[in-house]
């Protein structure tokens, strides 16, 4: 649909806003009808799968009509805007930005013109008019950037057009944009040299260079480490058997006053005062901590869910219509369960040591990390070949008749946002570090939730973990991110008892839940595969670092 045609160059349709996209929400339009816009003006917000994008306006002129209303579903290849005729309504200013007709030469910002049949090529896709050599830039020379990104931009006076974008494809970043606003950041190297847009599919998903620079690949070099001492527990004070009576003290009897043949005199002596029993001592009962076993800080208030009841006050019901990101929810995982033959294997380990180790790691580098990153950091030494794991079979996804299996892990990461359950992808996860993995989770799961991450960054995952515990819940069965064939759920660590040596301590316990396709990973494979994670983050904590 990219490059359909359209019999009237004054009709713009809807293009292609991402590869296998057909249809699309409108969200908002932009602009209105009689209003005059320039070339790359914002039209309208349209929602696809799981991403909002921008529709540019491909030319300069008047909006005539508007096609479809908000919250619409619109089709790819059906009419979005109508511009007065002749194509001359464009502003004056707009006007004067190109090359007079004087000079001879078709400006490469023009409005389309007809072929020799009399039809007319449309401007082709939102996402797919990458052109240039030069990374970070669009289509027309606009560079790549999100809506959250172009607006820091105008509040601190900084020409984006003149940032070097670092993110994937050069896409400039709100931490480009600061680095120029203080001066800091290097400019742009040159500006783009635009060509003739490539056919759609003509490149090789497998040729594409990595989306994470190389500078981010490197692995960070891990902080001091002290030789890890062995895991000796403490043994009870008391030892505690199966069963221990309580000890029941007889009453306490006294004898009668006056004794049995006691003659009294005329003033009896007071009887003699009553002191009751002292209390029995009990030995203090429990097990000892283990070492490196920190208490939990104590309650933590449930927070309010991102799904909030649709039901008006004074009314009986309320209705919620599947669409946009909650549509979309809704056919993946009905695609996964009727596709997918899915089983789970779950244990625990125990992340006493981890969590020791966690805590002096955020100390020395001063970041604030979760068990999270620890995670990912040991599914990647499992499953990846690159970092030498054995079980690349479940590095994989499932193309039509085949199973294609990876040798990098694109990490995909569940984030739980306000518009539903979105998965950005950590890419060449294999190669990072427990602090840039903390960074990169962290970073991708703040633009999911402010809806600015670029769809890009929403496909490909090989691999996908759902920190189902990050506020309560052991085990899960979780539902596969299909194409993929398995998941793993993370449950709330807990204070549960721990056995090492054959000695029993309170430490800290991680639940773990691997879903995986029976079709493609059989129950051994899956049941190893989580082993070997669990004594990762049991007894190799040290190595993931």
């Amino acid at each position: 649909m990219a490059h359909a045609k359209s019999t009237d160059p004054n009709v713009f349709i809807l293009p292609d806003l991402g590869e296998g996209v057909h249809e699309a929400e409108l969200i908002k339009w932009r602009v209105e009808v009689g209003q005059a816009v320039a070339e790359h003006d914002i039209l309208a917000d349209m929602e696809t799968d799981k991403a909002l994008v921008e529709v540019p306006s491909p030319r300069a002129g008047t909006i005539k009509q508007l096609h479809g209303s908000e919250g619409e579903i619109l089709h790819v290849g059906n009419p979005l805007v109508t511009y007065e005729g002749g194509g001359d309504g464009a502003p004056s200013s707009t006007k004067k930005r190109g090359p007079s007709a004087s000079d001879g030469a078709p400006s490469a910002k023009s409005a389309p013109t007809a072929n020799g049949d009399g039809s007319h090529e449309d401007q082709g896709s939102v996402v797919g008019m990458m052109v240039g050599a030069m990374p970070g830039v669009g289509a027309g020379g606009k560079v790549l950037a999100a809506p959250a990104v172009r607006r820091l931009a105008r509040d601190l006076g900084v020409d984006i057009s003149t940032v070097q974008g670092t993110g994937i494809a050069g896409r400039v970043t709100a931490k480009d944009v600061k680095a120029a606003a203080e001066g800091t950041a290097a400019p742009r190297a040159s500006a783009p040299v635009l060509s003739e847009p490539s056919p759609r599919g003509s490149g090789s998903p497998s040729a594409a260079p990595s989306s994470i620079p190389a500078e981010v690949r490197r692995p960070l070099s891990p902080p001091p480490q002290r030789a890890p001492e062995p895991p000796t527990y403490q043994r009870p004070q008391y030892q505690q058997p199966a069963y221990q009576p309580q000890y029941q003290r007889p009453p306490y009897q006294q004898s009668p006053y006056p004794p049995q043949g006691y003659q009294p005199y005329a003033h009896a002596p007071p009887p003699p005062p009553y002191y009751p029993p002292p209390p029995y001592y009990y030995p203090p009962a429990g097990l000892a901590p283990a070492p490196g076993y920190v208490p939990s800080l104590g309650y933590r208030p449930i927070p309010d869910p991102a799904q909030r009841s649709a039901v008006e006050p004074g009314r009986a019901e309320g209705r919620v219509p599947f669409r946009g990101v909650r549509r979309t929810i809704a056919e993946k995982l009905r695609e996964s369960v009727n596709t997918a033959v899915h089983f789970t294997v779950m244990d625990e380990a125990d992340v006493t040591a981890l969590d020791d180790l966690r805590r002096r790691y955020s100390e020395q580098t001063g970041q604030k990390i979760s068990f999270l990153p620890f995670v990912a950091a040991a599914v990647c030494r499992v499953i990846s070949p690159l970092a030498g794991g054995r079980f690349g079979a479940l590095n994989a996804r499932v193309d039509g008749d085949e199973v294609v299996q990876f040798a990098s892990t694109h990490l995909g990461i569940a984030a739980d946002t306000d518009s539903g359950l979105m998965v950005p992808v950590v890419r060449e996860a294999q190669s990072m570090g427990v602090a840039q993995l903390a960074g990169e989770i962290g970073a991708i799961a703040r633009s999911a939730r402010d809806r600015s991450i670029p769809r890009e960054r929403l496909m490909g995952s090989t691999f996908t973990i759902s920190n189902v515990g990050s506020h309560a819940g052991r085990f899960a069965t979780p539902v596969i991110n299909y194409p993929e064939v398995a998941i793993l759920a993370v449950g709330k660590v807990y204070d549960g008892v721990v056995v090492r040596d054959g000695q029993a301590a309170v430490g800290k316990l991680m639940p773990l839940s691997l879903a995986c396709d029976h079709r493609v990973v059989d129950g051994a494979t899956a049941a190893l595969a989580l082993a070997e994670i669990v004594e990762l983050l049991s007894l190799g904590c040290e190595t993931l670092v």
